[in-house]
């Protein structure tokens, strides 16, 4: 598979991305993102070219390409971070957390989880930090820390606003052990 060639704006390319990953075609969609983050650089605008990296390896992760994934996203939370961009940031470390976690490196997506939790905390993104939490939170059960990971849902649940009907029923769920743990 050949990156698209044709000479789209990044913006367009950006737009033909996602399409082509709400159609399901993840590898031509990584691709296209590539080229669209290729676009974006050549204009200077490396935080779009940092995003574009992103939706790559969340393409990548769809494509079953974990490598690919983990490689894409290389060092854009530190293009978001020197910015500003606490929510790009944050989803950029937790991007690599899912690598990792593709990739078997469980003690490395553990600790991109976190760092990712903490940036989104920082920026007030509570659902998106609940969503990197409970990614953190079934990690911890596979390591077989299950108190880890039942404070860790907790956690990550009690930041909600609004939860959903199953996350009230989860955080109902989770005071039981809760309330034997002391």
């Amino acid at each position: 598979m050949n990156e698209p060639t044709h000479t789209s704006s990044p913006d367009q390319l950006n737009q033909d991305g996602k399409d082509l990953y709400q159609k399901g075609e993840y590898l031509e969609a990584a691709l296209t993102f590539t080229a669209a983050g290729k676009a974006y650089e050549a204009k200077g605008d490396f935080v779009m070219a940092a995003e574009m990296a992103n939706n790559c390896s969340v393409a990548y992760l769809q494509a079953g390409d974990a490598q690919a994934a983990f490689d894409a996203v290389a060092d854009t939370e530190q293009i978001f971070a020197e910015k500003g961009d606490l929510r790009r940031q944050g989803m950029a470390l937790g991007n690599r957390a899912s690598a990792l976690e593709a990739l078997e490196d469980i003690d490395g997506a553990a600790e991109y989880y976190q760092k990712s939790a903490e940036i989104l905390q920082q920026c007030g993104e509570q659902e998106m930090r609940s969503q990197v939490l409970q990614s953190l939170s079934a990690l911890q059960l596979k390591r077989g820390k299950q108190i880890d990971a039942l404070f860790t849902m907790q956690s990550g649940l009690e930041g909600i606003e609004k939860p959903s009907i199953k996350q009230r029923i989860l955080k109902k769920l989770l005071k039981l052990p809760m309330k034997f743990l002391g």
